[in-house]
């Protein structure tokens, strides 16, 4: 190793922590801290974007605006459902959710069988 002018010798540690405080180069608690504060942050702007409504969301091509955030997917179907007044059919709740059919037959199933829609005729819905 090299030399101090006293003649004792310098470990590899020392001369590694030293060229990292002379350059300012960053160390792994460095990161760790920068991490904990970009995750603070990034929760802090979910809860503002909840909190502002700007979290609105828009399913499917039919383009469902809700000012509610997170809805399920049942709880989409059931506002189409509430907005026909005649009743809605399976290719309309389709087109205006965008849901596959598999999904929406099992979403049109579980609230059927939660008494909050009626099957009036066969493939037409209508809100209980």
């Amino acid at each position: 190793m090299t030399r101090k002018k006293g003649g004792k010798s310098v470990s590899f540690d020392a001369m590694v922590k030293f060229f990292m405080q002379h350059y300012d180069l960053p160390t792994k608690k460095d990161f760790n801290k920068l991490l904990t504060k970009i995750d603070r942050l990034e929760t802090l702007i979910k809860k503002q974007a909840v909190l502002s409504g700007k979290g609105r969301q828009i399913y499917g091509t039919g383009s469902i605006k809700s000012g509610r955030i997170n809805m399920t997917a049942s709880d989409i179907v059931l506002e189409v459902v509430k907005r026909s007044k005649k009743g809605v059919d399976f290719n309309q709740l389709q087109s205006k959710t965008g849901f596959e059919d598999k999904k929406l037959r099992n979403i049109i199933f579980r609230l059927n069988k939660l008494k909050k829609i009626k099957r009036k005729n066969r493939g037409i819905y209508i809100i209980a």
